[in-house]
């Protein structure tokens, strides 16, 4: 065992559906003090991106290293679900745990089979009360002090997730430690974010989701203190960041910006402080840049199991840039993949994002868009359902919410807010097919299920492939022309199962 100074811990702190409402990132009105402080200390990635905007896939993404198509967590862990990871997937806190580290969460969970996700020590709770889970850390430090281990510990805050039992709350009506002060802010004080309406429930609710962030904030605050206190900031890499957008419409379960585009703070000793890094880097990148930072080789490990294997890359390399790096030495593009939130919320849709141009995907585009329930019962949306003339979601028609395409295509630079659909355009037709072409290649690489032509999977087809299986090269079934003559046609690849050709 090496000594305890030169040890390489983890801290992962991970809110829930904070998306960008953080000071640091360009939000003035939230109070953020301990965050603000964290990112001064470290660096800031600006365009971090989560593979899915709900809760157990996010995680999942964080902990495996692999998309959920590609880890089977498919939706939410809950009672009613069942969804949980493929048994034979190793998980960050397996691998440490097999090395040696004292591996703990506490918090949220929301992801299983335990055998898969093996914390040595598991403390899932729903408390709110941030000063008691500050610290139950220490005391996690402390034992792995005394038991002379290495440890990494995520913090799965319930702030700033909806109180699911009332329509508006957060959670802040409840008595906590002392040391937990709530945030005094009145509703003309609230930054609306333009893809959302801006009406009296809007505010109303937003008001509450400011002092749960406050709340979390604080959280953040006291755990630092604690690993100071403890002297563990010297050897240990603290990462913040939150599962997906905020809990409201137009964000939380969709790919669009607001969903998926989350803080990202990493802290290592050594770090030149205050960096804003502006390279994409995507969630399953979290997992390999952890093993290089403890050190940890895991290829043999990797060829030798059953684990799909992983396509993040590690960001720590790059952790002191502050400025793009070109695209030979930094993959600039990433990928989404959403299949379901509840149960009941079947939409899988599938995203591959540029620096400047997002592609949607949309394989159940005839089903309506789902509401998460929490989502559906909140006031904000009884607020803008409930509004006179086209009902408008920001800047977005409910309709074209509810309903949408097989495919959309948008250019971020002159439309951030995902409004005008370019996929329909002839002038973007070659663009289209080029963005369609690498999504279909990553969806064959990671062998999704839902890599469809004439809208049944090929993966699925791929045992047909010997007896010369051809189906029509279109997106969709054509009820009108359902017919295999007269139309262009792909094989499945004889060669490669997962591979077709023309």
């Amino acid at each position: 065992m090496t000594s305890l100074s030169s040890e390489k811990n983890i801290l992962l702190l991970l809110a829930d559906d904070l998306g960008k409402y953080v000071g640091c990132y360009g939000c003035p009105s939230i109070k953020t003090p301990h965050l603000d402080r964290l990112a001064s200390q470290g660096v800031r990635f600006t365009s971090a991106f989560a593979s899915t905007a709900s809760c157990s896939g996010s995680r999942s993404t964080i902990y495996t290293g692999l998309h959920t198509h590609e880890n089977g967590q498919y939706g939410l862990r809950m009672h009613r679900t069942h969804f949980q990871t493929f048994e034979h997937v190793d998980s960050l806190p397996k691998l440490l745990r097999e090395r040696g580290y004292l591996t703990v969460i506490g918090g949220k969970l929301h992801v299983g089979p335990p055998n898969v996700y093996s914390w040595e020590v598991v403390e899932e709770s729903e408390t709110r009360d941030v000063a008691w889970v500050a610290d139950r850390c220490e005391s996690f430090v402390q034992q792995a002090r005394s038991e002379s281990k290495p440890w990494y510990l995520t913090v799965g805050f319930i702030d700033p997730h909806r109180d699911v039992t009332t329509r508006g709350g957060f959670g802040n009506q409840k008595t906590y430690d002392k040391r937990v002060s709530l945030l005094d802010v009145r509703p003309e004080d609230i930054e609306i974010p333009s893809w959302l309406s801006d009406l009296p429930e809007t505010r109303k609710e937003f008001v509450e989701y400011y002092q749960a962030i406050h709340r979390m904030d604080a959280g953040v605050g006291m755990i630092l203190d604690a690993l100071a206190r403890q002297g563990m900031t010297e050897n240990t890499m603290v990462i913040f960041t939150s599962d997906k957008g905020p809990p409201f419409v137009n964000s939380k379960t969709t790919l669009y910006e607001a969903g998926m585009n989350l803080p990202l703070i990493v802290r290592t000793p050594g770090l030149k402080p205050g960096l804003e890094n502006p390279n994409m880097v995507s969630f399953i990148d979290i997992l390999p840049s952890c093993l290089e930072w403890t050190g940890i080789d895991t290829a043999a490990r990797t060829r030798n199991s059953s684990s799909p294997p992983r396509l993040g890359r590690s960001f720590f390399p790059i952790l002191g840039e502050t400025t793009l790096l070109d695209e030979s030495k930094w993959q600039h593009h990433i990928f989404g993949s959403h299949t379901f939130h509840e149960l009941q919320n079947y939409w899988p849709t599938r995203v591959l994002r540029t620096r400047k141009y997002k592609y949607h995907r949309n394989l159940a585009w005839r089903l309506d868009f789902p509401f998460a329930t929490d989502l559906y019962a909140s006031l904000t949306f009884e607020g803008i359902r409930n509004t006179d003339g086209p009902v408008m979601i920001g800047g977005r028609q409910l309709k074209d919410y509810i309903f949408r395409p097989a495919e959309e295509l948008y250019d971020l630079d002159e439309d951030p807010q995902e409004l005008h659909n370019l996929a329909p355009e002839a002038g973007h037709r070659d663009l289209l097919l080029e963005l369609r072409r690498k999504l279909e290649d990553w969806q064959r690489q990671t062998k999704d299920l839902w890599w469809n032509r004439d809208g049944v999977s090929l993966t699925m087809l791929a045992r047909y492939a010997k007896d010369g299986l051809a189906i029509p090269d279109r997106l969709d079934f054509d009820v009108e022309n359902p017919s295999t003559r007269g139309v262009r046609l792909v094989q499945l690849d004889l060669e490669d199962h997962s591979r077709v050709k023309s």
